[in-house]
This record gives C-alpha cells, sequence and structure tokens, in this order.
C-alpha cells in the first residue's frame, strides 16, 4: 500500500515563473524527467528509455497541478503526484509543495528522487 508524503522548498522566485515549468510538457521536460509528451489526452513521462503514462487529474493556474499514473488508477489506487505553489506573504517567496505517493519501502529513494528534481529546477529558474 501506497503512502502519502510532502516535501516543501522555499524558492527565490514568483508563481509566475513556476508555472511554466510545471503546467506544460516543455516547461516539466526541463527539470522533472528527460522529456514529456501529451497525447491523446495523456502525458507520456520519459526518463532515459523508461516511459511512464500519466493523466491530468486537476489543474488550477498559479496553484497546483496534479496527474495520477495510469498504472495506479488501473490498479484502483486513490494515489497521484501534485506540485503546487504557494506565494509567502511576508517574503513574496514561493513555498513549492511535493505531494506523491511512495512504497513505504521505497520511501527514501523517492523523497531523495524529488529532491534531486527540485535541485535542477532551482538551477533553472535562479532561485
Amino acid at each position: 500500500m501506497k503512502e502519502k508524503f510532502e516535501i516543501q522548498v522555499l524558492l527565490k522566485t514568483s508563481v509566475k515563473v513556476l508555472e511554466s515549468k510545471i503546467s506544460n510538457p516543455a516547461g516539466l521536460g526541463e527539470w522533472f524527467c528527460d522529456d514529456v509528451n501529451e497525447r491523446d489526452g495523456f502525458y507520456f513521462f520519459t526518463w532515459d528509455k523508461y516511459e511512464e503514462k500519466a493523466i491530468l487529474k486537476s489543474h488550477k493556474p498559479f496553484h497546483f497541478i496534479r496527474f495520477q499514473w495510469v498504472e495506479d488508477e488501473e490498479n484502483g489506487l486513490d494515489t497521484y503526484f501534485e506540485i503546487a505553489t504557494q506565494t509567502d506573504s511576508l517574503t513574496s517567496n514561493v513555498v513549492l509543495t511535493i505531494s506523491d505517493f511512495s512504497e513505504p519501502e521505497e520511501l527514501e529513494n523517492a523523497k531523495m528522487t524529488w529532491n534531486q528534481q527540485i535541485n535542477k529546477l532551482r538551477r533553472l529558474i535562479g532561485s
């Protein structure tokens, strides 16, 4: 059974800059994985030669985007991965929150992978 986890980081950027990196295939392909393509209502995420198929479940521009892996949906799992943004009212910096699900024995690896991807995003946006 997969468990939900969250990662929060503070980024010195604007939600407008982040929106361009989280809400479209080209932006996601710059930091999240090697490539992202959208076809027939599905998103295809590629790492090296491995491809994972997802469905866009929900998107509120400048707030969050949520995907579900097709395999999880087919297995009846109520799981997703979400990339959310919120502006800190004191500093105007952006809090990026990643929500995802992982098997308990893979939790540390999943967190490490997300942190590596977030570091790529930081370099990309200069934060």
